[in-house]
C-alpha cells in the first residue's frame, strides 16, 4: 500500500497541491497515528488554499477533519489501543494524508454504529452547529432561524438541529431541487433564488418582525441583507463568504440593538474542554442522525476535483476524500 500526503506548496489554486508518497512516522509521546478512511472537506479548506486565512508557512498540509482506525500509539497514551475506530476536527490543519499523527486529546472515539465516513462528513459540522445553535446564540422552541445554503453541508445539519429545538427554520437556498433538499431536513419555510428578496421573505414570513438568528455563510452582499432580516436585539452571524469578502458595513445597520457575531470552530476548538463538549455533542446529534449527506467521494490524489466540486456550487451536502 502506498500512503500519500497532500501538500499545499503557496496559497492559491489548485495548481498549488503537490502529491507525494507518505512513509508512516512513529507516533511521538502522546500521539496516536491514525489510518486514515475517509477525510473531511469544509470551505475552510478552501479559504485556507487561497490564503483568505494564512497558514504559518509552507509548503502545508491543510484539512481539518478526518476518522479511520487507530494504528499505532506512542507513549504515555492510556485512552486508546490499535485499532479503535475514532476522529478528530479542529486545530491543527493536517487532515490531507493517509495516515496522521496527532495528539491523542484531539482524537474521540466513535460508537460502532457511526461509519467513519459519517463521522468524517459530519464531525466539524456538528460541532460547528452545536457552537452556533446552543452557545453563539441559544436557539430553543419557538426560535425563528434563518439558515442560508439550508440544503449544504453545515446548512443540512443546522437545519435538523435546530428542528430538534423545535425553532421554526427559514432555509435559504439557490435552486428548487436544494428547497426540496431543505424541505427534506425539516426547514419549514423556503426562500429560493440567488436573486430573491431575503429580506421582504422573512418580513413576511415573520409578520413584519423578522428572524431571531440568521447563520450567513455566503458572504459578499448577503450579510448586510442578512442583518436587515433579524429583529430588533436580534442576532446574525457570518460563518463563511463562499461569495466573496465581505464590504464594510455601516454601524447603523445593527439599530435598535441588533448583534453581529464572526464565530470561529478553529478558535472555539483551542480550548480543550470546549473541544471535547463539542465533539461529543456532534457525536450524540450523528446518533439521532443529524449529519450532513455524503454528496461526493474522491480518491485522495483527485483532491483538485474535489474542490473543483465544492467550489463549483453544483452540489448539496459534503465532499470526502478517501485515502
Amino acid at each position: 500500500m502506498t500512503d500519500h500526503i497532500i501538500l499545499l506548496q503557496a496559497p492559491g489554486g489548485t495548481t498549488q497541491f503537490r502529491i507525494e508518497n507518505q512513509p508512516a512516522r512513529a507516533p511521538g509521546p502522546g500521539e496516536v497515528r491514525i489510518r486514515q478512511q475517509a477525510i473531511g472537506t469544509n470551505f475552510l479548506d478552501i479559504y485556507h488554499r487561497e490564503g483568505v486565512y494564512p497558514l504559518p508557512s509552507y509548503p502545508a498540509v491543510i484539512g481539518a477533519e478526518a476518522a479511520g482506525v487507530v494504528e499505532a500509539v506512542g507513549a504515555g497514551v492510556v485512552e486508546f489501543e490499535l485499532g479503535d475506530h475514532v476522529a478528530y476536527a479542529g486545530p491543527p490543519v493536517g487532515a490531507y494524508c493517509s495516515t496522521r499523527n496527532i495528539v491523542a486529546e484531539k482524537v474521540v472515539k466513535l460508537p460502532e454504529a457511526i461509519s467513519s465516513k459519517t463521522a468524517a462528513s459530519s464531525l466539524l459540522k456538528g460541532m460547528t452547529a452545536y457552537m452556533l445553535l446552543e452557545k453563539v446564540y441559544d436557539v430553543r422552541e419557538g426560535s425563528i432561524v434563518l439558515i442560508h445554503a439550508a440544503a449544504g453541508g453545515l446548512g443540512s445539519i443546522l437545519v435538523r438541529w435546530a428542528k430538534s429545538l423545535n425553532a421554526t427554520v427559514i432555509g435559504a437556498v439557490s435552486t428548487p431541487e436544494k428547497a426540496s433538499r431543505a424541505a427534506s431536513y425539516g426547514a419549514d419555510h423556503l426562500i429560493v433564488g440567488r436573486e430573491a428578496d431575503i429580506v421582504a421573505e422573512v418580513k413576511e414570513i415573520t409578520g413584519g418582525v423578522g428572524a431571531d438568528v440568521a447563520y450567513d455563510g455566503i458572504g459578499g452582499d448577503m450579510l448586510v441583507k442578512t442583518i436587515r432580516s433579524v429583529r430588533p436585539f436580534g442576532t446574525a452571524v457570518t460563518i463563511g463568504q463562499a461569495a466573496g469578502p465581505v464590504p464594510p458595513i455601516s454601524i447603523e445597520e445593527l439599530r435598535p440593538g441588533k448583534s453581529l457575531c464572526h464565530p470561529s470552530i478553529m478558535a472555539w476548538c483551542s480550548d480543550t474542554n470546549r473541544y471535547r463538549n463539542a465533539a461529543n455533542a456532534a457525536i450524540r446529534a450523528m446518533e439521532m442522525e443529524i449529519v450532513s449527506e455524503i454528496a461526493a467521494e474522491f480518491h485522495l490524489k483527485d483532491v483538485t476535483k474535489a474542490h473543483e466540486e465544492m467550489e463549483s456550487g453544483r452540489i448539496a451536502g459534503s465532499v470526502l476524500l478517501i485515502p
